[in-house]
């Protein structure tokens, strides 16, 4: 390689590092505050002596259920806060079976894995459509829209652009508002996206998607899978369509019973650490 090449391929190394660093640095910023945020409450709560304590507190418990810090967090600063006099923060809570999931035997282990659950629907639906890329995103129950929980196939700038998606502006938000499968033959034309949205979508290879809601037994959309081509789409058939309402209604269900039997699980283990550990110094693990 001549002296220019080099010098060429070193720019480019550098630039791509720099920009990763920024996606690093904007992926923190989302998740700081929220983070931070928890452990104010927690602090205040327990009486902890520093936001150490209380974030040694949440990995506690994020860690012994197998929940994201993240995920916990959010619950948390959004739950009713507990009765000082019960040991339990939800004593009357009822505990439902887990929902079958006939798309995948991830759940099967008693785990209660979501990950493994959501990579699940990721594949299941990129299997029906007929592509390799795709996401998954949740309802994000602090800041409202949705956020990005899995993906495959799609580039770091895709996935940083779209990590965190409000209200209107793109098919899944359009799709979580109609809470209906929404199909984008092809994403240069059509006007349900912003133009900074469509442009990072097409830079990611994506020229045509298709999202798929999360729905609850009640109809209530809690998340989006989506799969993106890289070609225009045709209309997908009937057998299509119905295999991915069953995709998205066992995962909107399943989804459900984790938030209200897994994750209230982690938070009221993490109560009673925070009972019991009262005014303590913690340390992380």
């Amino acid at each position: 390689m001549s002296t220019a090449g080099r010098a060429s391929a070193d720019d480019d190394g550098e630039l791509e590092r720099l920009r990763a660093e920024v996606r690093d640095l904007r992926a923190r910023a989302r998740v700081h505050p929220l983070i931070s945020q928890a452990q104010g409450i927690l602090q205040e709560r327990y009486a902890l002596p520093d936001g150490e304590s209380a974030f040694a507190l949440l990995q506690r418990a994020s860690q012994r259920y197998n929940v994201k810090l993240r995920t916990l967090a959010g619950v948390l600063v959004t739950a009713p806060r507990p009765d000082g006099r019960d040991t339990l923060w939800f004593p009357r809570r009822v505990r439902g079976p887990e929902p079958e999931l006939t798309f995948t035997q991830a759940h099967r282990s008693g785990s209660g894995s979501r990950s493994a659950v959501l990579k699940a629907v990721l594949n299941s639906t990129l299997a029906v459509v007929g592509t390799d890329m795709g996401n998954v995103q949740l309802t994000d129950p602090a800041r409202g829209g949705l956020r990005i929980e899995q993906h495959t196939g799609l580039t770091a700038d895709f996935v940083d652009f779209f990590a965190h998606v409000g209200d209107d502006g793109t098919a899944c938000a359009r799709a979580a508002r109609d809470v209906a499968q929404v199909t984008v033959h092809d994403v240069e034309s059509d006007p349900v996206f912003t133009e900074p949205a469509r442009q990072a979508i097409l830079a990611a290879g994506s020229r045509a998607c298709h999202s798929v809601p999360l729905t609850t037994a009640s109809g209530m959309c809690v998340g989006m899978v989506s799969a993106h081509t890289d070609r225009p789409l045709s209309a997908l058939t009937a057998a299509q369509t119905k295999a991915l309402d069953t995709v998205g209604g066992q995962a909107g269900r399943w989804l459900a019973w984790h938030d209200r039997t897994v994750v209230l699980d982690a938070l009221e283990h993490l109560h009673a650490l925070g009972r019991a550990d009262r005014g303590s110094r913690l340390r992380r693990s």
